[in-house]
């Protein structure tokens, strides 16, 4: 799959996440297989006015090539000027946009998932950033829309090919919807069909490779993108390369290999971080992620999220039995879930989505 002038292989992306998808993150996950890695969503606001926090996010570690960053705007002029300022000062290799977040502080600000409802300012922040961008190709990930009421996905797929826009990604579920129910692999499908000039990847309830190749069989999508599947399982870029090759092989670790990954995580943290008490900090909510179907005792656990060194982290994991083979029916659901009862909009955003309104873009940069 070719995304601009960038070959990916597998066609596999790993879904930006807030809290997650660190240079720690992504390095872990580039050691098990080959992909597009993005970094954390970046305000674009933030960017151009140099937030000391958004600058500290869009460090890439020396091996990560190609650098990918995504980005989250909501005025035309901002997104234009940040993008300009990556192309510049050579910051990335690869420029995504955000138009499915569905978290509150993003979608009440017009932002996100909400943006497509408006398709002229959509058009003009997707010209803006491409016209920007130089050789750098330009990609966004979507929802279906923001309720079922409410689809947007099919005029945004057209309006991102038409501005020229190097590929669009899915997340098939709409922002109402949030992390809950089914994803509706249908809409992938017919976002391919609608958009045939450039790759279309599908995203949602995608656990195992095996998940992607169904998704990739169903849909016709030319790659996947990799949210909530890869939580504590890292190694599910490796089962992602081997599948898209054709082959059959699943990574099955022992609990011992899971423990090396995960101090081989915090110790990447500490790199990323500048200190081992914010790595075994930051890494708390990663543990009953890659624990998840093991047998492991409450006091080891609530010793793995208290350590605050990585000595005490490392003490904690030699009580665990590194033979312990890998559980069944882990290829389940992780990370949020739950569906939401209504999506918080900015006043009057539904009444008419050719007014090309620009709301407020906040400062802070990670979702």
């Amino acid at each position: 799959m070719k995304i601009g002038p960038i070959e990916v292989w597998p066609p596999v992306v790993l879904a930006p996440m807030a809290g997650i998808t660190n240079a720690a993150f992504r390095t872990i996950c580039r050691e098990q297989g080959a992909g597009l890695y993005v970094c954390e969503m970046i305000t674009t606001r933030a960017l151009v006015e140099r937030h000391d926090k958004t600058m500290r996010m869009i460090r890439f570690a020396p091996e990560e090539s190609p650098r990918s960053i995504q980005l989250y705007g909501v005025d035309p002029q901002t997104v234009g000027r940040a993008v300009r300022m990556i192309v510049e000062e050579d910051l990335a290799d690869h420029i995504d946009l955000n138009f499915g977040c569905p978290v509150p502080k993003v979608t009440r600000r017009g932002g996100g998932a909400a943006l497509p409802y408006k398709r002229g300012l959509l058009r003009r922040i997707l010209r803006e950033a491409v016209g920007n961008a130089g050789a750098l190709p330009v990609t966004v990930k979507m929802r279906t829309g923001i309720d079922e009421d409410h689809l947007t996905y099919l005029d945004a797929g057209r309006i991102a090919q038409e501005e020229g826009v190097a590929a669009v990604a899915l997340h098939a579920r709409t922002a109402r919807q949030f992390y809950g129910g089914t994803a509706d692999w249908s809409a992938v499908a017919r976002l391919k069909e609608a958009v045939r000039d450039i790759p279309v990847l599908g995203n949602g309830d995608i656990w195992s490779a095996d998940d992607a190749m169904r998704m990739v069989a169903q849909t016709g999508c030319d790659g996947v993108v990799i949210g909530r599947g890869c939580l504590g399982r890292p190694w599910l870029f490796r089962d992602l390369a081997v599948a898209f090759d054709g082959g059959a092989e699943r990574a099955r670790p022992m609990l011992g290999e899971v423990a090396d990954v995960m101090v081989r995580h915090v110790e990447a943290l500490v790199e990323c971080l500048g200190g081992e008490r914010s790595a075994v900090v930051d890494f708390r909510k990663h543990v009953g992620w890659y624990l998840k179907g093991f047998t492991v005792g409450a006091e080891t656990r609530r010793a793995l999220t208290a350590a605050e060194s990585l000595d005490a982290f490392r003490e904690a994991l030699a009580g665990l039995d590194r033979g312990q083979p890998w559980p069944p029916d882990t290829d389940t659901p992780r990370g949020k879930s739950g569906e939401r009862d209504r999506v918080l909009l900015p006043e009057g955003w539904l009444d008419d989505p050719e007014d090309g309104v620009v709301a407020d873009e906040p400062l802070v940069s990670g979702g």
